[in-house]
């Protein structure tokens, strides 16, 4: 029996606080079973009320991080978050070209994180657009990021749908996660092959929820480097995160982590 646990191989930035980026990437791959390696774009300085300050990693030791675990290791799976440039895009999307063409990807479009500050440039967002978006094989973005990558606005559940089918055309994949609509119920849309399907529940009272989308693209990817299909991933991927949420730990003044180990004991809710 093989009991090898499926490699992913994870590129973004590093969060100080352990909330977000490559720390939630780490917890969430290994605690539902995958093998986690990564490659650091950014340094950031943060917490849970917001981030002070960004230093970005040379493009070249970017992409000899990814080269490195792709020659040695291997991947079956590639999990694509925050860039922080154009140089770090471009940089990343011609070693998955060269080293990484047969291996499927999801793509979390990092642009700001959720205290406003700004994660990704102008040009940085142009290279999303045109060669990662394409590239991948599942993208999630969450409403602001869905509008600067389609130029469709998803104030409501049909341009939330619209974005979805646009973003997940040609038989790709798009999970529009609508945590930053204002109603009462909480709705994700998930796109493929031009059919959407509707992720519909109550909205948390909570403010501890700094890192579901770097949580719910990693888990999608394991799910996929798993054997699910895409759609069954992306199910696995809504309730891990909303279990994570609901078992937040309570951390921090501000936006507080989630509980990535709320299936591991003794941390189980």
């Amino acid at each position: 029996m093989n009991t090898r646990p499926a490699r992913i191989l994870i590129i973004g930035g590093s969060d100080s606080s352990g909330g977000a980026g490559i720390q939630a990437d780490i917890k969430t791959a290994t605690a539902l079973g995958a093998y986690a390696m990564t490659a650091i774009t950014a340094v950031t300085v943060q917490d849970t009320t917001g981030v002070s300050s960004v230093q970005l990693m040379p493009p070249k030791l970017v992409a000899a991080q990814m080269r490195a675990c792709l020659k040695d290791i291997g991947a079956d799976f590639i999990k694509i978050g925050m860039l922080g440039s154009a140089e770090i895009a471009l940089a990343v999307i011609d070693t998955l070209r060269n080293h990484a063409l047969d291996i499927c990807s999801v793509l979390d479009p990092v642009i700001a994180s959720t205290s406003g500050a700004a994660l990704l440039d102008e040009a940085g967002i142009k290279v999303l657009r045109e060669q990662l978006v394409p590239f991948s094989t599942l993208v999630t973005p969450n409403i602001p990021e869905a509008e600067m990558l389609t130029g469709i606005a998803c104030n409501d559940l049909d341009g939330m749908k619209r974005a979805a089918a646009l973003l997940g055309g040609g038989g790709k994949g798009a999970y529009v996660k609508g945590g930053h609509g204002q109603t009462a119920m909480l709705a994700d849309v998930y796109g493929s092959f031009g059919r959407t399907t509707i992720f519909e529940h109550p909205r948390l009272d909570t403010v501890h929820t700094h890192g579901t989308g770097c949580t719910l693209a990693t888990a999608a990817a394991v799910g996929m480097a798993q054997g699910l299909m895409m759609e069954e991933a992306v199910v696995l991927a809504h309730d891990y995160v909303q279990a994570a949420i609901a078992a937040a730990p309570g951390f921090g003044r501000g936006h507080g982590p989630l509980n990535h180990m709320h299936a591991i004991p003794p941390y189980r809710s």
